[in-house]
Formats: structure tokens, sequence, C-alpha cells
């Protein structure tokens, strides 16, 4: 199961709705100060605009922060649009600014929906989407004799962090939390028990 999904790296994108330019700006954050500095520069950078409209979703643990602007656009036809696209694709920790250059042509309270949604949905795109899993840290002792085929294992489950080699065989590994059971009863099975296995806090 994936924990989440969040942005691989910032993205932009750039659409043309009735004369009206919309650039989304799309970017990864680690908490609420982050993506709030974020909606900050982007409004500096287009002062000019029309509206900087933003949405961030931003979940760490228990911690749940989320919040969208209209900026001056009609209630609801703007942010909310930006940030449903984040709920619907299950994207945490990340911010969305939309701005706009009206061009003259008012796009009514649907049509602006629209052309938020679309661009920020493009600028996902342009970010690109990480699934980020979480991860469980162990501590593998073994026989030297086992030692092979216990590394042979454990390259198809995660990854060795260190080897340690002194009167037994220590590995710290990393590996995917629902790969977790799966990988201890093959872990099992192919020592024989023979094995000692400790959690990493």
């Amino acid at each position: 199961m994936t924990t989440h999904k969040t942005l691989k790296a910032p993205g932009e994108a750039k659409k043309e709705f009735k004369n009206s330019t919309f650039i989304g700006h799309a970017y990864p954050v680690k908490n609420e100060d982050e993506a709030k500095d974020i909606i900050r520069q982007v409004k500096e950078r287009h002062s000019d605009a029309n509206h900087n409209v933003s949405a961030y979703l931003i979940k760490n643990g228990n911690d749940l922060a989320m919040k969208y602007d209209d900026d001056g656009e009609p209630a609801g036809s703007s942010g909310k649009p930006i940030f449903k696209v984040l709920e619907l694709k299950d994207i945490h920790n990340a911010v969305v600014v939309v701005t706009r250059y009206f061009g003259g042509t008012k796009l009514g309270f649907g049509g602006l929906a629209r052309a938020y949604r679309e661009t920020a949905t493009a600028a996902i795109e342009d970010a690109g989407i990480l699934e980020v899993h979480e991860i469980v840290n162990l501590t593998v002792r073994s026989e030297y004799s086992q030692a092979q085929k216990i590394k042979n294992l454990i390259q198809g489950y995660g990854n060795i962090i260190s080897e340690e080699y002194s009167d037994e065989v220590e590995f710290t590994i990393e590996i995917i939390k629902e790969n977790e059971n799966e990988f201890i009863d093959k872990l099992s099975d192919l020592t024989k028990n023979e094995v000692k296995i400790e959690y990493q806090s």
C-alpha cells in the first residue's frame, strides 16, 4: 500500500482560456510554513497579475494542514477546484498556485473552475508524482555461512544501509513496511530461524 503521493519536483504549466493566461506552479513542500513561503514568492513574482490563487494539502503523521484561497475570484470558483485536484489525486505535502492574467473576457463560474482545475492538473503532471511508502528499519544478524543468501534476499526486498563483520555478520536494512511480514517469513525459512532480527527506532 502506498502511504501517500507527493510531487517529484517543481512543475509549471501555462494555458489560455478566452484570452486570459493561466500559469500553474506546483511545488513539493515539507510543512505549512514552506507552502506559505512559496505562495508569497509566487505572488511577488507575479505582482502584476490579476489573481494568484492557491491551495495546499500538508500531512505529516497526525498533523494535517489544508487551505485554499480564491485571491479575489468569486468564492469557490478557483481555490477549491485546485484543492480538489490535490485531494482526488491523493497528493500530500504539496502547494499549487495558479496565476491569472485577465484577458478581457469573463469566463463565468464554471469556466473559471475549469480553467483553474486544468491548469493546476497540468502543473502537477509537469512536476511528476512520487509514491511515498512507509519504511521499516531492521538489523539482521547471522552466521557467516548464511550471509550471502541473506544479502541476496534483502536486495530483493529493500536496501542495505550498512554491513558489519565481527563474530557474526550484521546488516542494517530498510524495507517497505507492506513487505515486512513476507520478508521476515522468507528470512526465517531461508535460515531455518538461525537469524536475529531487531527493529531500529
